[in-house]
């Protein structure tokens, strides 16, 4: 969608008739969000942003909200420092979506500003006008109820039943729906905030968090390292905390605590490898807050607090790679971070190589192999899924909404790439560069083209025989997967293949299929390669025989799920309704939706479950999966 332009002389007209003692907000048209001076393949430039920073460039956030439950608005005062970069410019421009702006002052004195009409993907761009010599400036504001960036829960959606809970979701853009901001990437900012809520209940959010903090319903927060603004995060509910080991530990709703710090105890030790092999731990702890199942990713990499869903707890550790993932980030993506949704996949790919590695160093190569395989068919199946355009890495996002950039392309696409270049120059060279990367850009936000820039000075110049600059091009501004990739495969895998395929052609009876000690990437493996030639008979005898209707792990039960709806397999549509309306994860929800959404009677049964979760779901949620239902 297009994006409405307002000139500067028409703007500062409005701001200079403004009432100076208490200015009210004024509509005006949504201006162009701002160009940076680079903009070679659209690099540097935030076209998803209307904030200023090249002029006049926030520095520091403090915060003072109050939690309402009962109206679901956040409340209070956002202060921020600022640097004036050109000294001749005196508006601020920040970053909103639905918020009510009451009032902002300046040294106690309220200074005009003027609130854009919204546009539907960037929100409304808030415009202040800074006295000279001022560097702080104070709003005093109010959220919606339908904030993008925040879900509120009743007690009945929570595991304890008893008090309601709140948490937010920043990333990619949301979190100007709860905080007036510059909320572009390529802006990192320190904060502080208080925080009151109801006594009864705990705050915690990705700043650093005292676990023996007294439960008064005011807490205080600090994030002393720059941060962008997509890893501000907020909880509030009935939270505990056990320690898993020095600098790690979990916070969840009691019932789930104990589940929780067993299924995620070696979190200790991925902190250990990682640091040892890339480099220092720059967060000081690294803590876990396990969410109500609605929240609509499996984790959240927020700095010091990753947010994580509780459908990982598996019981058997099986789906630990996500914290793996989510630790990693604390590396590539949030001290090494992209200046722009254009430039993700330096945030997901490296991250997702990292992932790799540390389930290779704390469990095994094996583990590692069939992980692989299991990534390696995902971004198959997006390849084969997604037009050309979003295929690749630096993808041209200019007028979309960047939430529709995630998906397997910046992770395993951006994965294999960096997977390439180590089996090229040798992981011990390949470590060192990481490395080296890790510290050269910290607490930056770059750009694909300072990447490419980087590599060229860098391990292209120190492996000018083993690496190409059209290879490395072809990666990044190609579409699909280009020619002689790494390939992907695991002996745990051969003996699944075989049962598969004698299962299939009548010689082994699904009863008899050795699969007692199968573990979950097996059966990931073995149900997702089925054919599409599957009749009712044979999903009756693989349910007669492992009971996967009623299958406890939510990964298992998604690939049974999607094979029920793709083969109309009915005994198992009571448990698709209870897994769509109990669980808001995207990744598990969004593929039943999609594939429900190709039948009129598979409509129908989307639809009925959506409405019936449609309460519980996070925005982010319901965005993703209402085109399915209509």
């Amino acid at each position: 969608m297009g994006i409405k332009s307002l000139s500067a002389l028409s703007l500062m007209a409005m701001l200079i008739t403004a009432c100076s003692k208490a200015p009210e907000p004024m509509p005006v048209s949504t201006p162009e969000p701002t160009e940076s001076k680079s903009d070679t393949l659209q690099g540097g430039t935030d076209y998803h942003s209307f904030a200023n920073p090249d002029e006049i460039r926030v520095k520091h956030l403090n915060l003072d909200l109050t939690v309402d439950f009962a109206e679901h608005v956040l409340s209070g005062i956002a202060t921020l420092d600022v640097e004036r970069i050109k000294k001749d410019v005196d508006t601020l421009v920040l970053d909103t979506r639905d918020l009510a702006i009451e009032n902002v002052q300046v040294d106690g004195q309220a200074v005009p500003f003027a609130l854009a009409e919204s546009d539907t993907h960037l929100g409304s761009a808030l415009r202040i006008e800074l006295p000279a010599g001022a560097n702080r400036v104070s709003i005093t504001y109010k959220t919606s109820p339908e904030a993008s960036g925040v879900q509120w829960l009743t007690p009945a959606q929570t595991a304890g039943k008893a008090h309601p809970f709140l948490f937010t979701q920043a990333q990619a853009i949301h979190a100007r729906s709860f905080i007036p901001l510059q909320d572009s990437p390529q802006v990192r900012i320190t904060y502080e905030a208080t925080i009151r809520t109801p006594k009864e209940l705990l705050a915690v959010m990705s700043a650093a968090n005292d676990p023996d903090t007294e439960r008064d319903g005011v807490y205080e927060f600090n994030m002393p390292q720059p941060i962008p603004s997509y890893l501000i995060a907020l909880a509030v509910g009935d939270l505990a905390f056990k320690s898993m080991g020095e600098r790690t530990g979990v916070y969840a709703e009691p019932s789930m605590l104990d589940a929780a710090a067993k299924e995620f105890e070696d979190t200790q030790a991925m902190l250990e490898v990682t640091e040892k092999k890339f480099g220092d731990y720059r967060w000081d702890r690294y803590d876990l807050l396990i969410l109500p199942p609605s929240f609509p990713f499996g984790g959240m990499e927020n700095p010091r607090l990753s947010f994580i869903t509780p459908t990982v707890i598996a019981g058997d550790k099986s789906l630990v790679s996500l914290i793996a993932h989510e630790l990693a980030h604390s590396w590539s993506g949030n001290t090494v971070t992209n200046a722009t949704w254009r430039d993700l996949w330096l945030n997901e790919g490296f991250t997702t190589y990292l992932t790799y590695r540390i389930m290779e160093m704390v469990y095994g190569e094996k583990r590692e192999q069939m992980e692989f395989v299991l990534g390696r068919q995902s971004l198959q199946d997006n390849i084969d899924s997604l037009p050309e355009q979003d295929e690749i890495l630096a993808i041209d996002m200019r007028g979309r909404d960047p939430d529709e950039v995630f998906s397997d392309i910046p992770y395993e696409k951006g994965a294999l790439f960096l997977r390439e270049l180590e089996q090229k120059v040798g992981r011990e060279a390949f470590d060192q560069f990481l490395m080296n990367y890790f510290e050269h850009f910290a607490f930056q936000s770059i750009t694909t083209d300072e990447f490419v820039a980087y590599l060229n000075e860098t391990l292209l110049k120190e492996h000018a025989d083993k690496l190409s600059k059209e290879r490395i091009h072809e990666w990044i501004f190609s579409p699909g997967i280009p020619s002689a990739a790494p390939e992907a495969q695991s002996d745990a895998f051969t003996l699944v293949d075989a049962a598969r395929e004698q299962w299939l052609s009548g010689q082994l009876a699904a009863e008899n299929i050795a699969a007692a000690d199968w573990n979950t990437h097996q059966w990931l493996y073995f149900l997702n390669n089925m054919p599409e030639s599957l009749n009712i008979e044979q999903m009756m005898e693989l349910d007669r025989a492992f009971s996967l209707t009623n299958v406890g792990n939510n990964e298992i039960a998604h690939s049974w799920l999607m094979l029920a709806v793709k083969h109309w397999y009915e005994p198992a549509f009571d448990r698709l309704h209870r897994y769509l309306v109990s669980i808001g994860r995207n990744k598990l929800v969004k593929p039943l939706y999609r594939a429900l959404s190709e039948t009129e009677a598979g409509k129908a049964m989307a639809k009925k479950a959506f409405e019936e979760a449609k309460p519980g779901y996070h925005p982010l949620t319901v965005k993703a999966n209402e085109g399915f239902v209509q």
